[in-house]
């Protein structure tokens, strides 16, 4: 038969363990260093040029690759936008579809930025109407 003595070592020993349980780290879902803040600078347009933005974002997504961690809402949307900021529609077109795929909810804003690219804007079409044919 247990003593009393040893009931209550058991029970302070199994409430020690469900507690030491809790406690375990569980990785985040996204690796989102300084993304948020990069997005907040952009809209402010306080920061960095779109060049090194790209450089930094680049730099953040193969150190996620790198630990096998997933890339947040929003941030392949984000480099797009600063790919089409210098001038590169293409690969803002390949994050926009890549961010379609990695998120399905976004579908409805990727399509409207996609369908932008393959629209000509009114300055497109006046400056194709100006220009020699």
């Amino acid at each position: 038969m247990i003593g009393t003595a040893a009931l209550r070592r058991l029970a302070i020993a199994g409430c020690a363990m469900g507690l030491a349980a809790c406690a375990t780290k569980v990785a985040p879902l996204y690796q989102w260093e300084t993304f948020p803040r990069q997005q907040y600078d952009t809209l402010l347009r306080a920061g960095s040029s779109p060049v090194e933005q790209i450089r930094l974002m680049e730099a953040q997504a193969e150190k996620a690759r790198g630990a096998g961690a997933q890339l947040p809402p929003g941030f392949r949307a984000h480099l797009g936008m600063l790919h089409l900021d210098t001038g590169n529609a293409d690969q803002a077109r390949q994050l926009w579809q890549a961010e379609k795929v990695a998120f399905p909810e976004s579908s409805p804003y990727m399509d409207r930025l996609l369908k932008r690219l393959d629209t000509p804007t009114k300055n497109d079409t006046a400056a194709r109407k100006g220009s020699p044919a």
